[in-house]
């Protein structure tokens, strides 16, 4: 009995100091983990955004007929202002995340002017296969920049108008996934914040 109780006793110090250590590592990471994620977010805005001076964080609200327009897979998880030097709105930074994705998640940011232009978009997150879904970043990316189309179609026979976007080869999903992020980013803008040719 008594050897169980000192077992018991050694267990119950080091699970206490364990724990004590574990929340001391916490609160020294925390602010730099913080800092990180707030230099990550500013990057991504000013990656869709490089003519705007500031970014003010506005609440996100529900978009009516987001299910029915077939974004269930979606979600707007930001939205940002993206403002001039004189505080002028240039357009928004939505960030979206879309579970089609063959890896899981993909979550990136897009940028839109006031117009509806879509000056580009910025992956944060993805876990696409090497070599196929990863190529994300080189082949999908740059053909949404500089766009004002109401919404993007993928082909895979060769992009040809505004609204195609030429799809990974062996990476469909992953095109797909992206492409239906994009238009869900635009579906929010365009029925949320009253903007772009959509409703001229």
């Amino acid at each position: 009995m008594k050897e169980m109780m000192k077992n018991t006793g050694i267990l119950l110090a080091i699970t206490l100091i364990a724990g004590l250590l574990l929340g001391l590592v916490y609160q020294v990471t925390k602010a730099p983990i913080a800092e990180q994620e707030a230099k990550a977010k500013q990057e991504a805005c000013q990656e869709v955004f490089a003519d705007a001076a500031s970014f003010d964080m506005v609440d996100v609200e529900a978009a009516a007929g987001w299910n029915e327009e077939g974004y269930a897979q979606e979600s707007v998880d930001e939205v940002m202002e993206a403002k001039d030097g004189s505080g002028e709105l240039l357009g928004y930074v939505i960030t979206v995340t879309t579970k089609e994705g063959y890896g899981g998640d993909i979550r990136f940011s897009i940028g839109v002017r006031l117009d509806g232009t879509v000056n580009g978009i910025s992956i944060l997150s993805i876990a696409e296969t090497a070599g196929l879904g990863m190529q994300a970043e080189a082949v999908l990316k740059p053909q949404f920049a500089d766009k004002n189309v109401e919404k993007f179609a993928y082909t895979k026979n060769g992009a040809s108008a505004d609204n195609e976007i030429d799809a990974i080869s062996g990476a469909t999903i992953t095109t797909n996934a992206v492409t239906n992020g994009v238009n869900a980013g635009l579906y929010y803008f365009q029925t949320v914040l009253g903007g772009g040719s959509a409703n001229e």
